[in-house]
């Protein structure tokens, strides 16, 4: 699904030059479950945005199915963020005084759906990020931190993107509610087989991938199977 070869990012400023990405190369295969680690400063946010088509590489191919994402126009790009990709960010991003159904048929409002199919559709999405539905209808300041990235998520959901990129989904939740999420996105990976890319700085939430990529000053230092998640897909196995 996603063959990144030698990606380098350099920004300018006036004379000065700032290296960011210094020639990263890695895969992800549909349906893994990848976290992206690395401190501030490491790189880490600039590879996101890459990832998830709002910026590119200065240099290096970035492919995504096939397709060379660094050759794509911004309209090309535009295009593939709206129906590949699904983005779930710290912030949430949520309308406040809307319902939560009415935050997740946005999306679908600016596709031109109709209003019947897309509620329909918000609903089934509310109810994969794990939403009692008893919240629908509340407006989203009227919900919990954990309520409202349910709905983030499902709103990222609601156009069936293959990929769900989330940039440090945990930041503003306490650690109980953090995992709650956190196992929201395995469900949405195991069950339904969504290929998940976490961004995150926080080892601990690290661990709830399958896979690690560490990124540290520009570079790619470890890139490993979480051996934990392999145990217990074994002990699992053998039960």
């Amino acid at each position: 699904m996603i063959d990144c070869k030698n990606l380098k990012k350099t920004y300018k400023n006036g004379d000065n030059e700032t290296t960011v990405l210094k020639g990263v190369s890695f895969n992800i295969e549909a349906g893994e479950f990848v976290a992206i680690i690395g401190p501030s400063g490491s790189g880490k946010s600039t590879l996101m945005h890459i990832l998830g088509a709002l910026d590119k590489a200065t240099s290096g191919d970035y492919f995504l199915d096939g397709k060379n994402m660094s050759t794509l126009s911004e309209d090309e790009l535009a295009e593939i963020r709206k129906n590949k990709i699904g983005f779930v960010f710290q912030s949430f991003n949520l309308l406040p005084r809307a319902t939560a159904l009415r935050n997740v048929m946005l999306p679908l409002v600016y596709a031109g759906m109709p209003r019947s199919e897309r509620a329909a559709r918000a609903r089934v999405a509310l109810k994969n990020a794990g939403l009692d539905e008893k919240y629908y209808d509340r407006r989203s300041n009227q919900l919990s931190g954990g309520q409202m990235q349910r709905v983030a998520i499902a709103r990222a959901l609601v156009n069936d993107p293959s990929i769900i990129l989330a940039d440090e989904p945990t930041g503003n939740l306490d650690t109980k509610t953090g995992e709650i999420v956190l196992s929201t996105f395995q469900e949405l990976n195991e069950k339904k087989h969504h290929t998940i890319i976490l961004i995150t700085h926080e080892h601990d939430v690290a661990e709830h991938a399958d896979r690690i990529i560490f990124v540290r000053d520009g570079e790619i230092v470890e890139d490993k199977k979480n051996p934990r998640k392999i145990l217990a897909g074994h002990i699992n196995y053998n039960d």
